[in-house]
Order: C-alpha cells, then sequence, then structure tokens
C-alpha cells in the first residue's frame, strides 16, 4: 500500500500548507491547465501520472433548475437519452465500444449542471472525445425510444422516491424550503410531467443547451494539455456555437415563518427529525459565510470528535446518528442543515431539544480555536488525499465551473480555509441560523413516539 496513504491528518495539512507557503499568490490544489477553443468551449486538464488512465467529462451548464414550469424532469430524461445514439453510431454502439475497450461510462444530472464522463486506457481517450462529440449536435432519438425510456425514468422515481420515505419526506422538505427558487422542484420531475414530455419539447432543449459554448470538457489523468488540445480542436473545435440562453433564475424572496413537515409511514423503522436552514453558496447570497459555513459543519459533525457525536450520541445516549450538512457549490441558495435519529426509548420532543440546545450553543459561545484547529487539519488533508484519485480533480472542477466558480476558487480552497477564524464562523452562523429560515422535518413510524 502506498505511503501517502498512511500519512497523519497533521502532515497531510502540513503539506498543504508548505505548498501555500511556497506560492502564495497561486496556491494549488489539483494545478489544472486550462484553454479554451475558439467556438467557447472551455477546456481543463489535470495531470495524474500514476496509472496510464484518463477521465474524461464533458459538463453542459444545464438542470433542473433551469427548467421551465411545467416541465420537470426534461434535463434528466435528455440525460437517459442522450445513451440512444446518433446517425453514425446507433443506440447501443457507444456503450458496446466502451465495453470493448475495458471502459466505464455513466452520467448524472443535478440543479446546476448535467455530466457525462467516460474512464478509459490514456490511448482511448480520441475514441470517447469522438463519441461524445458526435451525440453534443448529431443526437437522434425516436417516438419508441422516447417512451421506452419514459418507463425506465419512471420506474427510476418509483424506486428512489415513491417506496423510500425518507427520498418523499426530502421531496416534500425541498418544497416548503424554497418559496420561489427552483431548487423546490425535484431533480428527476414530478411524475405527472415526466408523462407529459414530448419529443419536440426533448429535442428543443437538446439544442437549446447543448452547445459547446455552454460546455466544459475536463480531462484528468495521465496527459497534459500538450495532448489533449489538439484532440480537443479536432473533435469538438470543429462544432459551431450556438445561441445560448442566458440562466435568468429567479431571486429567492425573504422567508418570515418556519415551516415543519412530518411524515407518518409504515414502512420507517428508524424516525428521523432534520431542521435545515436557508444559506449562502458560492454563487449566491453573503459568500464571505461560505467559508467559515464549511468549517463550521466540519466542527459539528466530521468523526467521532465532533460536537452532535460527542454531546448527543456519546455522553446524552439521545442518538443513534448526529450530524450535519453544508454545500456551498451551488448556483443559487443552499441549505444547512442538522440531522439526528433517536436511541429506542427518546421521545422526539427531548431529542428536538437537545438538539436545538447544540444550536443555540454555537450562536451564543461559538466555536474554540481548537475546534477551528482540528477541522481545518482535516479539510486540508482532504485537499491532499483528493488529488490521488484520477477522477476526483474532475468532478470538483468541473461541477465549480458549471456551477459560477472559476479555477481560481478552486485552487484557492486551502488558502481561504486556512484563513477561516472562530469569530468569522459565529458571525456566519448567526446570521444563518434563523427561526424564519428554518424547516423542520420529522420522519416518523405508524407507533412512532410523540412528537
Amino acid at each position: 500500500m502506498p505511503f501517502h496513504r498512511h500519512i497523519s491528518l497533521a502532515f497531510a495539512a502540513f503539506l498543504v500548507a508548505i505548498s501555500l507557503a511556497a506560492s502564495p499568490a497561486r496556491p494549488s490544489v489539483f494545478g489544472p491547465e486550462t484553454f479554451k477553443l475558439a467556438n467557447g468551449m472551455q477546456v481543463v486538464v489535470v495531470q495524474n501520472h500514476r496509472i496510464p488512465v484518463v477521465t474524461h467529462m464533458v459538463w453542459y451548464k444545464v438542470g433542473s433548475a433551469d427548467e421551465v414550469e411545467g416541465s420537470t424532469g426534461i434535463s434528466h430524461f435528455l440525460e437517459h437519452l442522450m445513451f440512444k445514439g446518433t446517425e453514425r453510431h446507433p443506440e447501443g454502439e457507444f456503450s458496446t465500444l466502451l465495453a470493448r475497450i475495458g471502459g466505464r461510462e455513466n452520467a448524472f444530472t443535478s440543479y446546476d449542471y448535467t455530466a457525462y464522463h467516460q474512464t478509459v486506457a490514456k490511448e482511448h481517450l480520441a475514441l470517447v472525445m469522438e463519441l461524445e462529440a458526435d451525440r453534443m449536435t448529431n443526437l437522434h432519438i425516436t417516438p419508441e425510444s422516447v417512451e421506452t425510456e419514459r418507463q425506465v425514468v419512471l420506474e427510476e422515481r418509483r424506486q428512489r422516491t415513491d417506496n423510500d420515505p425518507r427520498s418523499i419526506l426530502q421531496e416534500q422538505a425541498l418544497a416548503v424550503s424554497y418559496l420561489n427558487y427552483p431548487y423546490r422542484r425535484p431533480v428527476i420531475g414530478w411524475e405527472h410531467e415526466i408523462r407529459a414530455l414530448t419529443l419536440g419539447g426533448i429535442m428543443a432543449f437538446h439544442a437549446r443547451w447543448y452547445a459547446p459554448n455552454n460546455a466544459i470538457l475536463v480531462i484528468s489523468g495521465d496527459t497534459t494539455a500538450k495532448d489533449v488540445r489538439p484532440l480537443a480542436e479536432k473533435y469538438y473545435g470543429v462544432i459551431p456555437p450556438g445561441p445560448v440562453p442566458q440562466r435568468v433564475r429567479p431571486q429567492e424572496p425573504p422567508q418570515r415563518a418556519a415551516r415543519e413537515v412530518t411524515l407518518r409511514d409504515a414502512r420507517v423503522r428508524q424516525p428521523a427529525l432534520s431542521r435545515s436552514y436557508l444559506a449562502p453558496s458560492h454563487g449566491y447570497g453573503k459568500k464571505d459565510h461560505t467559508y467559515p459555513l464549511e468549517v463550521l459543519a466540519t466542527i459539528i459533525s466530521s468523526g467521532a470528535t465532533s460536537r452532535l457525536h460527542r454531546n448527543l450520541v456519546v455522553r446524552q445516549g439521545l442518538a443513534t446518528t448526529a450530524g450535519a450538512w453544508y454545500d456551498a457549490d451551488r448556483l443559487g441558495p443552499s441549505r444547512f442543515g442538522f440531522y439526528i435519529s433517536p436511541r429506542p426509548g427518546t421521545d422526539m420532543a427531548t431529542l428536538e431539544a437537545a438538539m436545538m440546545k447544540e444550536v443555540d450553543a454555537i450562536l451564543a459561545d461559538g466555536v474554540s480555536n481548537e475546534e477551528v484547529s482540528r477541522a481545518k487539519k482535516l479539510m486540508l488533508a482532504s485537499a491532499v488525499y483528493a488529488r490521488d484519485s484520477v477522477s476526483h480533480g474532475a468532478r470538483v472542477l468541473g461541477a465549480a465551473l458549471a456551477s459560477g466558480q472559476t479555477v481560481t476558487d478552486v485552487e484557492s480552497w486551502p488558502e481561504r480555509i486556512q484563513n477561516v477564524t472562530a469569530e468569522q464562523i459565529v458571525d456566519a452562523a448567526r446570521a444563518v441560523f434563523k427561526a424564519e429560515m428554518s424547516v423542520t422535518t420529522r420522519l416518523l413510524g405508524l407507533e412512532a413516539p410523540s412528537q
């Protein structure tokens, strides 16, 4: 096993500190090379020469939050249909060719982007570029394939959402967490609107958003920008740019009332409680709070010595699990949330009071310098470990760029985390943890303890 797998968190943080000190004006996580094609397509290359493999990703700056009202799920539906083939490569040929060379492929849709990726031996990079560039403009979809894939998407929705009480509750909670912003809609779409999507509407959506000047090509692995540029120009550079519309998103109005969502379901075996607050992101709101909130989430939720686990699981024995979440990588407003599940015999009212006592303690007393230092070590170590993976750099950079950030934002992340203070953390918490911006969810069985 390589040595780097055994290094301590302190030593990992020390390595990052050295890189920052050595080049304070240009801190580095992945050290990417970047250039832009004449048609406007952005290209990012992350070198990783550990093994002779490359990950090839195309990110389109369109996701479910860009959909027109009444057509929820069209981004995700199109993602499925992108595998249906072109005139040059009929349905199934893309995947067959990838399997033949031992490659892996997949795709995913989120609120702010849709991404397609392949991991192959480096000598096959030209092939995946040719295939991906072909379906950017030459997608061939028949009415029959739309109907077939519609059933696949509906079954996916049944399995992942409708048959899972936690997912049902999450979907309902998102619908009230945002009063106006399109994150309130499910990425997969509402069932009745999935059923109403048409071939014409899907192809118009493809023509509207799938263009090289609305895409980011990210390649990581055993290659260089010098090797990638001629291939990118050959396969993607010949595609004309399109009249891509601006991503006009509605603003979220002031939130003035706390909301509660409770789901009782016979399938629930483990009750759960959460409280989330509308929060800024790197693309929305008071961005100065994002890095302190990231550190706070680590303090609260990362590891056995984190606040919630130590106090609610270990010391008081009220919960089986407790933690927090926060995602700053959004084009729109994010959420900062707390979650907890009770041990048998703990009623939900007691559990909620204990969780909120921890939140109130942060607001009243802040966090200690020791907690901040420990969280930074964990987070800076993650920046070191992120360099190990062939694909991780492509995923981080692609998601950031597709949601409005820059390469500099990603590369300067360690420095910005290192500069966070305990005072900034409590200021951010006080700005975000306000009752009127909160949504409380309760997942209960039919015979669950009282609320």
